[in-house]
């Protein structure tokens, strides 16, 4: 796992940022300072396993979960993901032992990653200060939605796709969000003209989601 140095000693904050299918903890380590300007913040990168992905014909490479087909919701890796999202559990656990409150930990992902965040969640029994979902879908949906805990209704969820995304369908994002709505979840669905990345509108966006929610989160608290 990448850990970077905190900008302003003590940390009150953390950041878990999960890398998608075949990256590494350094993939999305420029996002770091650049979609939440908090000084005082840790930002950590875990690392998925190295294991046999199915659909890339068996080669290994770090991933969260299995994907055996392109329709990924055909088929879901239950076991994989349950246990991905256990390890990021517990890495929040953590973060709260060592001081950190719950509403002042961003849980953000890309693709599996996404994924990940979205499952490990949804099934904190404290509000996070925000889940940042790019360019994945809502895992196990009639399971994790029925199972999570009440107090996870109101952590802030950020949704985003690109419109040209063949790799994770947007309208796999929209029903995702819509699934999430529906539970009485808060949820911000954006669309950009990308395919699978993450452009600078999107960081922006990002930015302002963050610093609105994490600042009310804190006013609530106070």
């Amino acid at each position: 796992m990448i850990e970077l140095p905190v900008r302003r000693e003590p940390a009150n904050a953390a950041a878990i940022v999960l890398h998608g299918l075949g990256a590494d903890g350094s993939d999305l380590q420029p996002l770091a300072g650049n979609i939440w300007n908090e000084a005082s913040a840790k930002w950590l990168f875990p690392e998925a396993p190295l294991q046999p992905v199915t659909i890339n014909d068996g080669m290994r490479m770090r991933a969260w979960y299995d994907i055996r087909t392109a329709r990924l919701r055909d088929w879901e890796d239950a076991d994989g993901i349950r246990t991905s999202a256990d390890r990021i559990n517990a890495l929040i656990d953590e973060q709260e032992q060592a001081g950190i409150a719950a509403e002042r930990i961003v849980l953000a992902g890309f693709s599996q990653g996404g994924v990940i965040s979205l499952a490990a969640g949804l099934s904190r029994t404290r509000r996070l200060g925000a889940i940042v979902a790019l360019s994945c879908y809502l895992p196990l949906a009639e399971t994790l939605l029925t199972q999570a805990p009440a107090a996870s209704q109101t952590t802030p969820i950020f949704i985003a796709t690109g419109d040209d995304d063949v790799i994770m369908e947007p309208a796999a994002a929209a029903e995702s969000a819509r699934l999430l709505e529906k539970r009485g979840h808060p949820v911000r669905l954006r669309n950009y003209p990308m395919g699978h990345a993450i452009c600078p509108d999107e960081i922006a966006d990002i930015r302002d989601f963050l610093a609105g929610n994490i600042a009310a989160a804190a006013a609530e608290s106070a």
